[in-house]
């Protein structure tokens, strides 16, 4: 039983150091907010920086494509295990493939801590791009609409196949492609809530 305790204790000594949490990934818990946050920052101050629409317009998306291919390549692998893509058969037809990695004590996957910086990052910014979307409609510049809907479609894309990898890590096998809807989502509510 003494065995058990000290074990407990060196997993937490492990986790902590003086109180903080430790993280096996900083790098990219860092970059997961980092592109996406400085896009955001960019949008709102664009038109106090400069009148011109066009630079604006290819930083943003310039900044948003780095974090479309960090999250769904290098985030999502390291923080929660999860990765997807698309591949070609030798038909000629289009195939998701969706990934979770099978947790296990000894996983070089990220803390708790990552994996609540991974989720919320990931649902929050859009969220975010969703309200700039309102006031810009409302407001009648037109002409940023097209930089929020390319925003809003980067990293929905993104939270759409990480929900999937999760729903196939939940299931152990992988949902029927073709009926895979908010349906699915509103059946496991725990693949959205477990990850708040």
């Amino acid at each position: 039983m003494a065995d058990e305790t000290e074990d407990v204790e060196l997993d937490e000594q492990e986790r902590t150091r003086g109180g903080a949490v430790m993280m096996r990934h900083p790098v990219a818990s860092f970059f997961h907010l980092f592109f996406r946050v400085l896009a955001i920052v960019a949008y709102l101050l664009c038109d106090w920086i400069s009148q011109n629409f066009a630079p604006c317009f290819v930083l943003i998306i310039t900044l948003l494509s780095f974090d479309f291919w960090s999250v769904k390549n290098v985030t999502g692998r390291l923080l929660v295990g999860l990765r997807w893509w698309n591949q070609i058969d030798e038909d000629g037809r289009s195939l998701w493939v969706f990934e979770a990695k099978k947790t296990s004590r000894g996983n070089d996957t990220g803390t708790e801590v990552e994996e609540r910086i991974f989720w919320l990052g990931l649902i929050i910014c859009p969220l975010i791009w969703t309200v700039f979307f309102f006031t810009c409609l409302f407001s009648l510049k037109i002409k940023w609409l097209y930089l929020i809907v390319a925003s809003i479609s980067l990293q929905a894309a993104n939270l759409y196949g990480f929900l999937r990898c999760k729903a196939v890590g939940q299931d152990g096998r992988p949902p029927d492609s073709r009926s895979f809807t908010g349906r699915h989502l509103l059946q496991r509510p725990d693949i959205i809530f477990g990850i708040l």
